[in-house]
Parts: structure tokens; sequence; C-alpha cells
């Protein structure tokens, strides 16, 4: 292990979260102007988070300084699992300050719940918060979203083929024939449309009837797949159907691989024929809204099938681009309809777009190996030929899809108990939703961490154990699972 060059990446990563927390400290200054007492606190604590971070940053470049360039494998997901923790360890330094500062541990847990775009959240009332400090909260869903490190290697140059290891290791984005240098060019795309599609939204927000301020903030948290809002009533605050579907429109945007708005950039038109995950994926959210309007309608709770579809379609595209904005109160829902955004949470959005979930990939082509193994128990000598989105998954791609899901379930049940375990109070539904709700970065779980609840009676430990599976689930367990391997950190 290379820990110089370790040191330098980590080193240049914090500053920039430095840089992007020293902006939002600027919007505080500018606070001043018509609330000095709240632009001062969030003057003092981006202050505060800006200079300790920028500190540690420049102390870890400089003890890289002299390490040359060349990042291989083991520094690549080193780089990736420590660079998430430290940067929701220092992002979390303004919440230590204001007027319902938060401990450590929920400080911590805050900030995760913002880099992994989960949207959990332990602050009961956002309206005694400065707006300089929710504008850094939403700030850190906005980064995390396209990803820390994908963003790092748009603006760095001097990578080269590390590249493809820190990209490979952070997202769920298909590099697999690209070259370093073409690595770099699709990443400074990717960061163009992103930023595009955020400005887009926000201005539309803004036309719709929100203040900038509002329409910046609830731009880079629905794009990101992220969900926090600057109300307590999150999107049910503002009363608006326009609202809600222009925010659909960019959540299921933000569903998507950002890798097919680079195909459209590039004019690839073949490839977006062959697609297959994006054509399931929409299906399947079209499908469960019209079932879940159905079902309210059916039971009784909406007068008819109309308002059941509408109450249904922004909480399904939600909850299954694991963005988590809430206008509807689904633990009042019918069973059956719980078990259908259970289901949602569990799968997530695409490969390669900012939601969280096991990927829409991964269960097609589970379902095409399940079919393929039920035919082979009948005809074992038929040659089989497995496609996905217009190629080939090798082997080592089925291994890990099944390795992948192996994992999702087991660390879903063994959380579980230890929720159970460390709140005795929580019932079954409430200990496997907050499970649920963080391992996929969703945000809201059920019940007693339901759409209308948050996150704040947790104890320490509990938000520890949550914290790590926001991480797990945002990284897809190997990232973070291989810092506790010894052998990684041997010397060369």
């Amino acid at each position: 292990m290379n820990l110089r060059i370790l040191a330098k990446i980590l080193g240049m990563l914090l500053c920039l979260i430095a840089l992007a927390m020293a902006a939002c400290g600027g919007y505080a200054a500018y606070e001043m102007s018509f609330d000095p007492g709240a632009g001062r606190l969030g003057l003092k604590a981006l202050g505060w988070g800006t200079a300790v971070t920028l500190f540690a940053g420049l102390g870890l470049f400089f003890l890289g300084r002299r390490s040359g360039n060349e990042v291989l494998r083991r520094e690549a997901i080193v780089t990736v699992g420590l660079g998430w923790m430290l940067s929701a360890l220092f992002g979390g330094i303004p919440f230590l300050f204001g007027p319902a500062a938060l401990s450590f541990v929920g400080a911590f847990f805050e900030s995760m719940s913002g880099f992994t775009t989960t949207g959990s959240t332990v602050i009961t009332d956002l309206d005694v918060w400065p707006r300089s400090i929710l504008l850094w909260r939403s700030v850190t869903q906005w980064l995390g979203g396209i990803g820390i490190v994908v963003l790092f290697v748009a603006v760095l140059s001097f990578l080269g083929v590390g590249s493809r290891s820190l990209v490979a290791h952070e997202s769920s984005l298909n590099f697999s024939e690209a070259t370093a240098s073409r690595i770099r060019d699709t990443a400074k795309t990717l960061l163009f449309i992103y930023v595009g599609l955020t400005a887009v939204c926000g201005v539309g927000l803004w036309m719709l009837g929100m203040t900038p301020f509002e329409a910046v903030n609830h731009a880079m948290t629905a794009l990101s797949t992220g969900g926090f809002s600057t109300e307590n009533k999150s999107i049910a605050a503002f009363e608006s159907l326009p609202m809600e579907l222009w925010l659909g429109l960019f959540m299921l945007l933000g569903g998507f691989s950002f890798m097919l708005y680079v195909f459209v950039a590039r004019r690839r038109w073949g490839r977006l024929r062959a697609e297959e995950e994006a054509r399931y994926y929409f299906l399947l959210l079209l499908v469960v809204s019209v079932v879940i309007g159905l079902d309210l309608w059916l039971v009784g709770q909406t007068g008819d099938f109309v308002t059941g579809w509408r109450k249904a379609f922004f909480t399904v595209i939600s909850i299954s681009t694991t963005t988590g904005f809430g206008t509807e109160d689904y633990d009042q829902w019918p069973t059956f309809s719980r078990l259908l955004l259970l289901g949602l949470m569990a799968i997530g959005g695409c490969a390669g777009s900012t939601a969280g979930g096991m990927k829409m990939n991964r269960m097609v082509l589970f379902a095409k190996i399940g079919v393929q193994e039920l035919v082979k128990s009948y005809r074992p000598n038929q040659v089989f030929r497995l496609t996905l989105n217009g190629g080939t998954p090798d082997q080592s791609v089925r291994l890990q899809t099944t390795l992948f899901l192996a994992f999702a379930f087991g660390t879903c049940g063994v959380a579980a108990l230890g929720v159970a375990l460390l709140e005795p109070d929580f019932d079954p539904s409430t200990a496997f939703g907050a499970v649920l709700a963080t391992l996929f970065n969703i945000g809201p779980g059920m019940e007693l961490v339901g759409p209308t609840d948050n996150y704040a009676a947790l104890n320490p430990g509990t938000l520890i154990l949550l914290s790590l599976l926001m991480a797990l689930g945002r990284l897809e367990f190997f990232a973070v699972l291989v810092l506790f391997l010894p052998s990684l950190w041997r010397k060369y």
C-alpha cells in the first residue's frame, strides 16, 4: 500500500469539500444582510468547518506531495472507501453549531445521509437552522449524487490510469472499455449534464412559485435523488401539483443511468435502442403506480382512481428513485401498497444513476440467469446467449451480481437484528424499514421512522450502525468491506 499517494489524493479531496463549504459560507455572509443572527451563526459554523477541513486536507497533501501520481487498484479502492468516510466526518462539522446543535454522532449521521444521498435526518425542526447550513446540507447531496470521486476525476488530469479504478469502485457507471483519457472526458461530460439538468430544474421550480433559495435547494436534492428539503413538511408544504410533476420528472431523470444522456450527447442512437434496463424500469414504475392508485381507490382512501393515481405517482417515483421527498403519509396506505413500496426501496434505480438500491440491471440479469437455470434443469445441453443492454455479461459479472444480491439480503437480515437489539421498542416493521431506508439510500422508512417522522430519537449506537449501512449501500459493499481486510494494508 502506497500511503503517500493515498494521503495526497485524500488531502485534495478534502480541499474540494472545503471549497464547497466555503461557497456556502459566502451565502452565510449574504444571509447577514436580512437575518443577522442566522447569518453570523451560519458564517461561524461554515467558517470553522472550512478551516478545519482545509487544514486537514493540506496536511494530508503535504505528507504525500512527493508520492508521484501512479494510483494502483489497492490505492483506488481505499481512496474511495476512506474518501467517503472522511467527507462525511468533516462535512458534519457545521451541524455541530446552531440553536439545536447536533451531537457528534448526529452530525456524522446527517452528513453521511447527505453525501450518500440517503435523505434520512435527525433534525427535528428545519426552521430554527440558518439557511446557509440548510444550503450546505443540500450541497452535500448534490456532490454525492454525481459522486465526489467522479467529480474529482473530472477536474484532475494527473490521475492517469488510476482514474478507471477510482470511478469503477465509486459508481456503477460502466467504463470497462474506456481509456484513461476517455474516462476523464466522459466524467467531464457527466458533470456538464449534471449541472445543466440541475439548472433547468431550479429555473422551472422558481417559475412555478418557489423562491430562488428553495428552488436551488430542491433542484440539487431532486436530481441527486437525495430528498433533503428546506421545509419540515417536505414537498407537501408547497401544495402544488405542477411542482410535484416537475420534481417527479427530474427525480425520474436522476433514476435513469446518466450514461444514457452521454449517449444522446454523442449521438450513439444504436446504444439507446439496445437499452433494456431503462425500459424495464419505466414499465415497473408505471405498473406499480397504477396498481397502487387502484388499491387506494378500491379500499376507499380516495374518491376516484385519478386521485389515487396522483397520490401514488409522486410517492412511487420518490421511493423508487430513492429520493424520499414526501407528499403522502404512506404508512396509512393498505398493506398491499406498502409492500410494493418496500420492493421498490430494495430495487432502487438504474445502474449509473444517482439513485440507490440494488439497481434494476442486477434484477434483470438475475431474472435472466434464473430463467436460464430453470431451462437447463430439463435441457442441460442447450446453449444460451445471455445479453443485457446489447452486451454479453461474462461469467465474472454474473458471479458479482449473485454475490452482491447475497450481500444485500444478508446485510438486511443481520442489520435488522442489530437495530432491534439496540432499539428494544422498535417493532419488526420499523427495524426492517430503517435498515432498508439507509442501506438502499432512500431516507424515510416505515412506522416510527416513516415519512412523517425522523431518526432523532435513535440512540448513538443505532445511528452509527445506520451510517455504516448508508456507506455500504452507496459504495455497493466492496469499497467499504475491503477496508477491514488486513491484507489490503500490507506494503508492496
